[in-house]
């Protein structure tokens, strides 16, 4: 069969990937590089070159099986990294590290705080009864109704849980209040968030994250065309017709590896379902500018962690994250290189060495309501969704929904990556992953 791909994120790559041995693939991307959130910059500080990701950055094998076996497959080296937490609070000048009890009090002033042990109480409380959300059917309370229900303290609100809660999915603080308590918990669950210890190791892909894309391209059949945007698709009996910038091709299916809003704006002829299920999720776009500005870190150098959740002083504006990449991917460079989403404003210009706009999924009541209804336009008409919007929004979630279209669409690939047990067995809503 002659099949498009529309879109080069990881669901695009991975269904060109499980697609191409058995099918003519056709992959069109609207931007001149292949790779959505896979994005690796070729930076040089000091006479010396890096290589530092702005998208997607951290996996493990543990909750990401299907990336880290298509990273075996390829041949794709990965090394440890540390996943260290901390907070800063401009309104307060409070600090702390969530690594160990001395990052913890790194301001020793904390030790005396009834306030901050508060929050450590709640922590510790948070953690050993949210799971309780989980034994209840129904989509229950928004985390702003829940943690109101359970008396949780605005420390522990505004200064752990939203910030960490922002973080993860590059949410402002008031849509992060709205994050269904269900959902949040379930995600922290499946992710052994919830326990000290025992967590699993996390991992980075050496020499930067578009190494697997490279591996993919030396080894597939694949007709790439970047610069080649789609800009509409409609379906016949017969077949799919792709409308693009080079003219009007026919295919047998077609595979949408776009975000959801998008695939949606192209389906010239979109049905009453196609419209409700992809319409009802909505995007945040977010700014994320790499740079070496060591001011958007914390002060305290006992602070300073893999992710920096930054709270500012007005409530509106929304927590904002800094990814220090020395400790993520663990570059020698001299001098701190970082990743910040949201906070360009008080970033030295002469310090900023590359800009990018990314768009994550809103995991709203809406959006998560939508992702149980995808069997009602998944392989209709000849046309497959594929994207991480179906999961919680990461890397693995991408690869999950491709190996399900290669199924679909019979690939013996598909069953090569026969897929695991989904762990959380419900819908899920890509952090950093970071960005």
């Amino acid at each position: 069969m002659r099949i498009a791909v529309v879109g080069s994120g990881i669901a695009g790559l991975a269904s060109a990937w499980l697609l191409h041995r058995e099918h003519e693939v056709v992959l069109f991307e609207r931007d001149p590089r292949l790779g959505g959130h896979t994005d690796t910059h070729d930076v040089r500080l000091h006479g010396r070159d890096y290589r530092v990701d702005t998208g997607f950055i951290v996996f493990n094998p543990v909750h990401y099986p299907l990336l880290s076996r298509l990273f075996e497959e390829l041949g794709v080296a990965s090394r440890p990294t540390t996943m260290s937490f901390s907070v800063q609070c401009q309104r307060s000048g409070l600090e702390y590290n969530a690594t160990d009890l001395d990052s913890l009090f790194c301001q020793r002033r904390n030790l005396l705080s009834p306030r901050f042990w508060g929050m450590v109480r709640d922590l510790t409380r948070f953690y050993r009864h949210a799971p309780e959300l989980l034994e209840r059917s129904g989509p229950g309370p928004s985390l702003g109704d829940y943690l109101r229900r359970e008396r949780y303290g605005a420390a522990f609100r505004d200064l752990h849980l939203l910030p960490m809660t922002c973080a993860l999915w590059s949410l402002p603080a008031a849509r992060a209040l709205e994050f269904p308590a269900r959902y949040l918990v379930r995600f922290m669950a499946n992710h052994q968030m919830l326990q000290v210890s025992g967590r699993p190791q996390w991992r980075v892909v050496d020499g930067g994250s578009d190494r697997y894309i490279t591996a993919m391209r030396s080894r597939w059949n694949v007709s790439e065309r970047p610069g080649c945007g789609v800009t509409g698709v409609r379906r016949d009996a017969q077949g799919v017709w792709i409308r693009h910038g080079w003219g009007l091709e026919r295919f047998d299916h077609a595979v949408m590896a776009c975000h959801s809003d998008q695939a949606l704006a192209l389906l010239e002829d979109a049905d009453p379902p196609e419209r409700e299920i992809l319409g009802a999720i909505g995007y945040q776009t977010n700014e994320a500018v790499l740079h070496t500005d060591a001011r958007l870190l914390p002060v305290q150098r006992k602070a300073w962690a893999a992710w920096n959740a930054y709270v500012p002083a007005d409530p509106g504006a929304g927590c904002t994250v800094s990814y220090c990449m020395n400790l993520l991917q663990g570059l020698d460079a001299p001098e701190p290189v970082v990743v910040t989403l949201n906070r360009s404003a008080d970033i030295d210009p002469a310090k900023i060495l590359a800009r990018r706009r990314y768009a994550h999924p809103v995991h709203d009541p809406a959006a998560v309501a939508a992702q149980q209804r995808k069997a009602q336009i998944q392989g209709r008409r000849r046309t497959w969704f594929a994207g991480a919007y179906w999961g919680w929004g990461f890397h693995e979630d991408g690869m999950r929904s491709a190996v399900e279209v290669a199924q679909g669409l019979g690939a013996a690939s598909g069953a090569r990556f026969a897929l695991a047990p989904h762990l959380d067995a419900g819908p899920r809503t890509d952090s950093q992953e970071a960005a």
